[in-house]
């Protein structure tokens, strides 16, 4: 699994997870890393869904915007690219980094779970609150 972080999220998430994952065979990289886009960190959104498309391994992505969900070509190439993915709530834009880089380590077995059992495509949000359960949301 390898698992994208857009530009809307700090390199550091993706660091932090890619420790915690990779001993399981994951990946977790951040856009400003990942070969293959021609604009590195300001390549379109479109570009990345279709990349993550074309990749030969199972991906994934973690997205600071919900604003994804909104604009109907982004969303169109999210349903016919069968990605899971998973928007921060509102709340991680006012959460020190270091508690974001927690919450996202602490939720990964969540995540885990949810990519095992629902189908591609799907999206769901992470709420701050370790406590809350993620919460799906339409493609």
């Amino acid at each position: 699994m390898n698992v994208l972080f857009d530009n809307c999220t700090s390199p550091v998430l993706a660091t932090t997870l890619h420790g915690f994952i990779q001993h399981f065979g994951h990946a977790a990289y951040h856009i400003k890393d990942v070969p293959g886009l021609s604009n590195g960190r300001h390549s379109a959104d479109l570009e990345w869904i279709d990349l993550l498309r074309r990749s030969p391994d199972e991906g994934m992505f973690i997205s600071g915007d919900a604003r994804v969900l909104r604009n109907p070509a982004e969303r169109a190439a999210l349903r016919s690219a069968g990605l899971h993915g998973f928007i921060l709530a509102a709340a991680y834009q006012k959460t020190p980094l270091h508690q974001v880089a927690a919450t996202i380590v602490w939720r990964w077995p969540d995540i885990s779970q949810v990519i095992r059992l629902v189908a591609a495509p799907s999206m769901h949000e992470v709420p701050i609150g370790r406590q809350t359960k993620l919460r799906q949301l339409s493609v």
